[in-house]
């Protein structure tokens, strides 16, 4: 009896271990790790002096360490002086930033800007901007839920899109021969997308390759967008960052509104303002009319709602702050282009340096190609000895961050990319 009693009656210590060991997510399996973070990993455990991480992508001084711009350090001691308030943020953000923002992207000149045939939301850096626009498509745009990415592209596009409730396709981009363009296979593969789809487009510096199309190229992908009814998204997320010419790295989106396409818009400051942690972006959608635009504006409210409420206040008051104010703005450009002349110099320094190892190889795409990232044409074997006999960190794909190379490191690693390519 005493053992039925003890078996009918669990002790309160074993019946809090019973429900403990069950679990509501049992089934839940381990995710892949990141591939950049995985790289960022092993790079911290590394010991070598020389090691250099390649993978991340985030400006970094001459020095190597993290960039603060002198206009945002400006821009903040002006904010705090004028000791503000806290309060939320409207739904879509604040207005002086996402006017300004719209500016800046499509030309304080433009007509949609004049006609006010457009509405801008902040949100939550260009994630959070191209989710909202994602969301956007998948309950408004009717006629397609296709979406077409260059191939490749920045791997967060995928994602995002398809847990909107999207669908993947893709378009040939890069030609991993040339280390370029791939103009005619994306004339060709853009010519044959079924009408009325939508169609993915980097503004600048394109991600991962750092192969941009040229203006007369543009043009041309604007007439057969143009002639399939194709919708175009942009994704800018490094204006002035690229060439260090606000108005030359968004002439892509500015042309393709003057030739009668309506566009939307994901803008980012992380790279160009170095605001990276504060998450500012802006989401902008070109419309027929103003009217339109107030109706399209209603609905985005009600898609970032129930999403996030209302977007951070601090990013948006210092891009703001420096957007509007003519000795910041001013002081922001030059800032700006010193970036992309620091990432453009390391560009050449490095192929300077191919030389004089003695590579014979062509490496002319290292300085045909803009922006933070580089696609170097390195084979993942040889990418694997760079990580292991040079400490030299980078995905396997070959990209690298030029940010992470400096005027003390490029020497090294030409020398250790000749020793696995040569």
């Amino acid at each position: 009896m005493a053992l039925l009693h003890s078996s009918r009656f669990m002790s309160p210590c074993l019946a809090s271990l019973s429900a403990r060991a069950s679990s509501w997510w049992a089934h839940v399996e381990m995710g892949p790790p990141d591939p950049i973070l995985g790289v960022t990993e092993a790079f911290k455990r590394d010991t070598n002096s020389k090691k250099m991480n390649l993978g991340v992508g985030a400006y970094r001084d001459d020095n190597g360490k993290p960039y603060v711009l002198n206009c945002v350090r400006k821009a903040e001691a002006q904010l705090a002086a004028k000791k503000l308030d806290k309060e939320y943020l409207p739904i879509a953000g604040l207005a002086e930033f996402n006017k300004a923002s719209a500016e800046l992207a499509l030309g304080e000149t433009n007509e949609v800007i004049k006609s006010g045939r457009y509405v801008t939301v902040q949100s939550i850096s260009g994630t959070g901007s191209l989710r909202v626009g994602a969301n956007f498509l998948q309950r408004f745009f009717k006629f397609s839920r296709d979406v077409y990415l260059p191939k490749p592209s920045w791997g967060n596009h995928t994602p995002i899109f398809r847990d909107a409730g999207m669908q993947l396709q893709s378009y040939r981009y890069y030609d991993p021969k040339t280390c370029g363009f791939d103009f005619n296979g994306a004339l060709e593969d853009i010519s044959k997308i079924p009408e009325q789809s939508v169609i993915l487009f980097h503004a600048c510096a394109h991600n991962p390759t750092g192969v941009d199309p040229r203006p007369e190229q543009w043009k041309e992908l604007a007439v057969v967008v143009k002639k399939r009814n194709l919708f175009a998204f942009f994704d800018m997320a490094y204006q002035g960052f690229a060439s260090g010419d606000i108005n030359r790295d968004s002439w892509a989106v500015r042309h393709f509104i003057e030739q009668g396409i309506n566009v939307v818009l994901s803008q980012s400051y992380a790279k160009n303002m170095g605001l990276y942690g504060e998450r500012v972006g802006a989401f902008t959608v070109v419309c027929k009319d103003a009217e339109e635009a107030k109706r399209v504006e209603s609905q985005l409210k009600i898609l970032i709602r129930p999403m996030y409420s209302n977007p951070p206040l601090n990013g948006a008051r210092i891009a703001s702050t420096i957007l509007t104010s003519p000795d910041l703005r001013k002081e922001w450009l030059e800032e700006v282009k010193g970036m992309a002349d620091r990432i453009i110099g390391m560009r050449t320094q490095l192929v300077a340096n191919l030389k004089k190892e003695g590579s014979s190889h062509n490496w002319q795409h290292i300085t045909d190609q803009i922006g933070m990232f580089c696609f170097t044409g390195l084979k993942p074997e040889q990418v694997e000895r760079l990580t292991k006999e040079f400490s030299i960190y980078m995905t396997k794909d070959g990209r690298i961050s030029v940010a992470g190379v400096t005027s003390g490191n490029v020497a090294y690693l030409a020398h250790a990319i000749h020793q696995v390519s040569k």
